[in-house]
């Protein structure tokens, strides 16, 4: 059996059923023009060979990655320009995938797991958009004026191991800002705003990645606490990890006037943070410093950071704020080392990634009993399971995820992420009061915890508070707007409008989550909802169809275990649009 390596493109078009009903003609005559106008020009002037064409997709072949991901990307800048004149309802619109791996030879066809990850990432893209894998990302990312955005490890149908997804649309030039949550360029806050991007790992160890990611989340924690000062939160700034960054530009995308970048070298006991503060709107370095000590001593260095960065943007500062931003999270190193890991892994927002992070935080508690973000973090994993249906028995992983939350409460009664984190794991659980109170708590010690303003939402929507819920996830957004979670935060958005009885709104902001995240189980709910309540029976079938596939167990009549709305009014109406969109008794 013949095998090779090769690059492989697998496209299709959105929507296809529905521009067929609409105008079978129009549609079958404008995909012949765009694929002899378009495609076959740009795939062959890219060396690439049409292995076929299945209806409404495509799959195409090359020997070079890079040029596969340059002739996907002309081809949808050219769609893109092409659609410009054309209506909203006759658009050809195509997502694509590509990967690079081995594929198996069969007369002109080609078969093999290579080609099956394709189909995947095709169907993680968003639409005008294309996924790659991280194979393909390793070839052109410094081949090709493309900006990539880590979108994580993806659990996907059928692949028995988690793939490394790479986004990239047309909707995001390369060199011209970003665009906030709702499109309009971010403007700076009112108050000092500041960005901390991932440190430099420069202990020669891959293994110590974690290590230097931690401690940037530590700095950014510490400064996150002083209420006068606005942090963009870790997820948002962990999206340029690895790559080469003009500060500038990193101010306009993120909407703030500092950046800090530094370095991490660990050396058996010893450990070396260097560190440096720019002003993005100018590109002047305001700061520059280097703190070395023992490991024992990592907390004071954070510190000493921290301060330092303080004493460069506000000379004058209450002490007491200092004072609480210092407080150390626990006195065992290896139960931070722990955490740390467990930190590495919670945001890889995969099922395998989940369970490995869940033991690192219990590790870290056995280690110190009175770790409170650890209790907090371990209670946050049931949830994030929760939200996206791995759990396997809910009524036993509902009441460890409560006890635990409880005791993080109880041992972090003045930490931001230990409360955040229970009032979290609480809600998902059933205890939505008690959950929801210690988010506000949470918020009030650390207004800048990004995640936190998130999860809020979701409580408020569920206590059935609806003019806070867009609020409140709406702030996230701000705080993080290149967030990897951001799916999550359109969802939430979308519970609110629904609630608020706005339906086209909430379908809107429920298939802008799916298309980030197509297996986010309260994104196709959301969408099959809020379609089947505004008379659109077509999108209702067809989120209907996408939620019973990543959680066939849903039932009506399992719906509590699911969301445990706490007015029955709002989970009537719940229940109701989820049957009227055809979930089962």
């Amino acid at each position: 059996m013949e095998r090779r390596l090769a690059a492989i493109l697998a496209a299709d078009v959105v929507g296809y059923s529905r521009l067929i009903r609409a105008d079978e003609e129009g549609t079958l005559l404008a995909m012949r023009a765009v694929r002899e106008q378009l495609i076959d020009p740009m795939v062959a002037e890219h060396r690439g060979r049409i292995v076929k064409l299945m209806g409404d997709g495509i799959l195409v072949e090359f020997t070079s990655a890079v040029d596969a991901v340059a002739c996907g990307a002309g081809v949808q800048k050219a769609l893109a320009t092409r659609n410009s004149a054309t209506p909203e309802t006759s658009r050809i619109v195509f997502r694509v995938g590509i990967n690079l791996g081995d594929v198996v030879i069969d007369g002109d066809d080609i078969h093999g797991d290579g080609v099956n990850v394709a189909a995947r990432l095709e169907a993680l893209s968003g639409p005008g958009g294309m996924c790659i894998s991280d194979a393909v990302y390793e070839q052109v990312r410094d081949r090709l004026d493309l900006r990539f955005e880590d979108s994580g490890k993806q659990d996907v149908k059928n692949i028995d191991r988690p793939i490394q997804a790479w986004m990239w649309s047309p909707a995001r030039p390369e060199a011209v800002p970003e665009m906030g949550p709702g499109g309009v360029p971010l403007s700076l806050p009112d108050k000092p705003s500041i960005a901390v991007l991932p440190f430099d790992n420069m202990s020669g160890d891959p293994e110590q990645e974690y290590f230097a990611d931690g401690i940037v989340e530590d700095i950014i924690t510490g400064l996150s606490r002083l209420k006068w000062l606005f942090v963009i939160a870790r997820n948002s700034s962990f999206t340029y990890k690895g790559r080469a960054v003009d500060v500038k530009q990193v101010g306009r995308d993120l909407g703030v006037r500092y950046v800090l970048e530094g370095s991490v070298r660990k050396a058996a006991n010893r450990v070396r943070i260097t560190g440096q503060l720019i002003d993005a709107s100018t590109g002047t370095h305001l700061w520059a410093d280097r703190f070395d000590g023992e490991l024992a001593d990592i907390f004071d260095l954070q510190d000493q950071v921290t301060q330092s960065v303080v004493g460069a943007i506000a000379p004058k500062l209450e002490q007491a704020e200092i004072e609480r931003s210092q407080r150390k999270p626990t006195e065992s190193l290896d139960a931070y080392d722990f955490y740390l890991r467990g930190m590495a892994a919670f945001h890889h927002f995969t099922k395998s990634a989940n369970a490995e992070a869940q033991a690192h935080f219990t590790r870290a508690f056995e280690r110190d009993p009175n770790y409170a973000a650890a209790y907090g973090m371990a209670a946050r994993c049931y949830a994030q399971r929760k939200g996206f249906g791995w759990v396997v028995d809910h009524q036993n992983e509902s009441i460890e995820a409560c006890r635990l939350a409880r005791k993080a409460a109880s041992l972090g009664r003045d930490d931001a992420v230990a409360l955040a984190a229970a009032g979290f794991g609480l809600y998902m659980a059933g205890e939505i009061g008690d959950g929801d109170a210690f988010i506000d708590r949470a918020l009030v010690l650390n207004p800048n915890l990004a995640w936190a303003w998130h999860v809020s939402g979701m409580a408020k929507a569920l206590l059935g508070k609806v003019d806070m819920v867009v609020e409140r996830a709406s702030h996230a957004m701000r705080l993080s707007p290149q967030d990897p979670q951001l799916f999550a935060m359109h969802a939430i958005v979308a519970l609110g409008h629904f609630f608020a009885g706005r339906e086209d709104e909430a379908y809107r902001c429920a298939e802008a989550a799916l298309r980030e995240k197509s297996n986010f189980v309260l994104a196709a709910g959301m969408a099959a909802a809020s379609a089947a309540v505004s008379g659109r029976s077509e999108d209702a079938e067809k989120a209907m169809a996408r939620l019973r596939e990543i959680d066939p167990a849903r039932r009506i009549s399992n719906l509590k275990e699911w969301l445990a709305f706490q007015r029955p009014e709002d989970f009537d109406r719940w229940a109701n649009a989820l049957r009227k969109a055809g979930l089962p008794e």
